[in-house]
């Protein structure tokens, strides 16, 4: 009786080659797909998450706001608007703050370049002309891809980006955007706003109890 001849392996032929080849190039198609929508997933859903700096270059947490409306602001020294604006964002940092609002600032040089000061002398000029005792932090980018990301998150949230100086957004003590405004929009229009998410706040805190 002759000898029963040996079964090939089942996996060792081209057509199993060429399933494995396809396999492997899947999977890393796969792994590679799932690690893009990682990256353009935004990094975090509320502005209070981001990090920045004081005028003196010192980091800052946002997260010290967290619980509070804010209306933010990209500011300028030497513009038109200057006046105006930061009379009106003290007026309402004022009347609203501190405990359930605030103003922040970020001086830019981007627009016309009106903001040509250190981020420190920007403190003391509005400090000095216009009694200003929100807090104005480090001069910042918001165009190009040096922007700071804080605010960047500030203009893809509300997908308006500014065009000049004193752009505002308000945002909501959970750290989404819920409102913007042009810089020549008046305080009239502005205080309701603020005023309403204010009241909001203050009744869900007392459910909350």
């Amino acid at each position: 009786m002759e000898p029963l001849a040996a079964h090939p392996p089942r996996c060792s032929g081209p057509k199993a080659k060429v399933l494995a080849v396809l396999l492997s190039m899947a999977l890393c198609t796969g792994t590679l797909f799932l690690l893009q929508l990682k990256l353009l997933q935004p990094k975090s859903n509320s502005f209070y998450a981001f990090e920045v700096k004081d005028a003196k270059g010192r980091p800052v947490s946002l997260e010290k706001f967290k619980g509070k409306v804010t209306l933010v602001a990209n500011v300028a020294s030497d513009c038109q608007l200057t006046d105006s604006n930061y009379l009106a964002l003290q007026d309402l940092h004022r009347e609203f703050g501190p405990f359930h609002f605030s103003v922040l600032a970020f001086p830019c040089n981007q627009f016309g370049e009106s903001e040509p000061r250190p981020s420190k002398d920007v403190v003391s000029f509005a400090r000095n002309n216009y009694g200003v005792t929100f807090p104005i932090f480090h001069k910042i980018k918001i165009l190009g891809p040096g922007a700071e990301p804080a605010f960047r998150f500030l203009v893809d949230s509300s997908k308006k980006e500014p065009r000049w100086n004193f752009w505002k957004y308000l945002v909501n003590p959970e750290g989404r955007v819920v409102k913007s405004w042009r810089p020549e929009e008046p305080i009239e229009v502005i205080r309701p706003e603020i005023a309403d998410l204010i009241r909001q706040m203050i009744i869900k805190k007392r459910e909350d109890l």
